[in-house]
């Protein structure tokens, strides 16, 4: 199968996993709108597109096999998605007249969205651990063939970068449709989730949750 089919087949893959990008990615889109959601998109393709390259030049050899059992890492990246979650949570939706659709979001500058989808998937040790499997799959399927590994990597992230757009434009059209209250319970529920899957992180790196909960499935 030629490497950038295998690519895309993969990114398509990863563009159905559920976790905190997608939560915030939906959220931001309704919140703010396409553009903002686009920006956050943007920032998460940086971020995977930065692991992917530190992984390459052997960066995950500090981090250990599966990154989601370092404690440092789990611990930090724990911090920073409750530290996400709880400004989700505790966000205002402040409200202003726009001529065409009746309600307006006030909106932070671009670079809040591009750092905040940045940080929010790079501090996720589950995107190290794709990533890392992801380069040991190269490895072996490509060996040292510059050219197939470039288009391999280029059909992953285009797709990953595309369903991402994707979902901002659906999740755009859904916004018409919700009222101010809705849009803050969504801005709660999605906060709830960043702070447990934070919360998960650290306690995964104490603990074997493995062994402690039957149906528990890394």
């Amino acid at each position: 199968m030629a490497p950038l089919l295998k690519g895309i087949i993969l990114g398509l893959a990863f563009a159905i996993l559920i976790g905190p990008a997608l939560f915030a990615l939906l959220q931001t889109s309704i919140h703010r709108g396409f553009r903002s959601g686009v920006l956050l998109a943007t920032g998460i393709f940086l971020s995977d597109l930065s692991v992917l390259f530190l992984c390459y030049f052997g960066v995950y050899q500090l981090l250990g096999e599966d990154p989601r059992e370092n404690l440092s890492f789990g611990v930090i990246g724990g911090i920073i998605l409750i530290i996400f979650g709880t400004v989700t949570f505790t966000r205002k939706t402040q409200i202003e007249e726009d001529s065409e659709n009746g309600i307006k979001n006030k909106k932070p500058g671009p670079a809040i969205f591009l750092l905040k989808g940045f940080f929010l998937n790079i501090a996720n040790p589950g995107v190290w651990f794709i990533w890392i499997t992801v380069m040991v799959s190269i490895s072996s399927d490509f060996g040292t063939d510059i050219h197939e590994i470039a288009l391999f990597v280029i059909g992953v992230l285009a797709t990953i970068l595309g369903t991402d757009i994707l979902k901002c434009f659906i999740a755009g059209k859904i916004k018409s449709s919700l009222n101010p209250k809705n849009i803050k319970k969504m801005n709660h529920i999605v906060g709830i989730f960043l702070v447990g899957f934070g919360i998960y992180l650290i306690a995964n790196t104490f603990f074997d949750l493995k062994s402690m909960i039957p149906f528990y499935s890394a």
